[in-house]
């Protein structure tokens, strides 16, 4: 069994927890995830079944879309409420017109600090470790981008929005980040991902329906479906098997070939030393 299971991650728990489950589920120790979710999140955890770990660098770089709920006056090392408060305040206002306009702001690419609280890692130490062993770290910066930005909802304390943003964003410093600009301290309250690229959190299954083996395992092709696909008879099938060098017919740096029955045979890629050739970077049985 080969593929990618969407799972509808359950808050209070890892996504290493999600892993472990289900490759006790499907008794093989082939099992990753596409992208992780901190335990006070839900929704869309891709998770990658034998062959598919092999696609998994292909999905991570995919758009991610998130639903967050703030709650407004408090501060936390961990910014999110299951951390300790650091900042606490109650005499702040705020309107839905300047809330937007700040919510706005944030549109496009900008650099953006990493959580001290997050398992990025400098000078080979995992920062979450620096942060337990109170030893102070200089916090990198990564470029992002913010496709869309709505809010949602505003009421005295808490506010909520929609977002779609890259690969490598943060919403808990993002909502730092939008705190700032309001000169009110915030905290992520609830994080809902509800889109992970070409996956839908309507298409997730919770651990229950997975458990009663109410599923559909997303193939190896439909998962790459956004790649630019070949399919290839059994001449060119055979070169593909063997990890041939093939010319370069394709307007696109990245070509998936697939067979007759439609089974990926290998991910190919532009030849850096000779772009009239591809190469393969991914070869399947």
């Amino acid at each position: 069994m080969n593929g990618i299971l969407l799972v509808n991650k359950p808050k209070d728990m890892t996504s290493r927890d999600v892993v472990n489950i289900i490759s006790k589920k499907f008794n093989t120790s082939k099992v990753g995830h596409t992208g992780t979710l901190d335990p006070i999140a839900t929704g869309v955890l891709g998770i990658a079944i034998n062959d598919g770990l092999k696609i998994v660098d292909f999905l991570i770089n995919d758009t991610k879309e998130y639903i967050a709920t703030v709650q407004m006056g408090i501060m936390t090392d961990t910014l999110d409420i299951t951390g300790n408060i650091l900042n606490e305040v109650d005499n702040y206002s705020i309107n839905k017109d300047t809330l937007n306009n700040i919510l706005h702001s944030f549109l496009g690419e900008s650099m953006q600090e990493v959580p001290l609280y997050s398992a990025l890692k400098v000078n080979g130490k995992r920062l979450y470790d620096y942060a337990r062993k109170n030893i102070k770290v200089s916090l990198p910066k990564r470029p992002i981008f913010i496709f869309s930005i709505e809010l949602l909802e505003l009421n005295k304390n808490f506010f909520t929005f929609k977002v779609l943003v890259s690969k490598g964003t943060y919403i808990r410093s993002l909502i730092r980040d939008i705190g700032n600009k309001l000169n009110i301290p915030c905290v992520m309250k609830e994080l809902v991902r509800t889109k992970q690229g070409m996956f839908n959190i309507e298409n997730s299954y919770t651990l229950e329906e997975i458990k009663n083996n109410n599923y559909q395992l997303i193939t190896i092709k439909d998962a790459l479906a956004s790649y630019y696909t070949v399919k290839v008879n059994d001449f060119i099938s055979k070169k593909i098997a063997n990890g041939r060098i093939l010319e370069n017919r394709y307007n696109s740096n990245i070509i998936v070939f697939v067979n007759y029955d439609d089974e990926v045979l290998a991910i190919y890629k532009v030849y850096e030393k000779d772009p009239t050739k591809i190469k393969p970077i991914k070869v399947f049985k």
